[in-house]
């Protein structure tokens, strides 16, 4: 079942990527890819390029992925090991939640960080 769901994500990221983000398999691994995540215009994000990692469990979509920030980031939800602070990633998760979700969820993180400065 993982793999099946995995990959139809992977086929609508293709067919409709969400604006600022991309990701894909690292080499044949299907649980195991990795996100690029532009930064968010007006924000103090922008310009960077970060990147992530996903580690899909064999029963997805039934448990959440692994997301984790590569690129060392300044974010009060994120963890100095690039461990995300988002409840759909953790209590709030649902079967019906798919990887372009998450990516804009952490994309709006961002964004909602900047918001909170002004």
């Amino acid at each position: 079942m993982a793999l099946k769901r995995i990959h139809k994500e992977l086929s609508d990221l293709a067919w409709d990527p969400p604006a600022q983000c991309s990701a894909g398999p690292v080499g044949d691994d299907m649980l195991h890819w990795q996100a690029t995540i532009m930064g968010p215009n007006n924000s103090p994000y922008q310009g960077g390029v970060f990147f992530l990692t996903i580690h899909f469990p064999t029963d997805y979509p039934f448990k959440p992925s692994k997301v984790a920030f590569t690129t060392r980031i300044y974010h009060p939800n994120i963890n100095s090991n690039g461990s995300i602070c988002l409840d759909i990633l953790q209590s709030q998760w649902s079967p019906a939640l798919t990887i372009p979700k998450v990516l804009l969820s952490i994309c709006s993180l961002a964004e909602l960080f900047n918001r909170s400065r002004v």
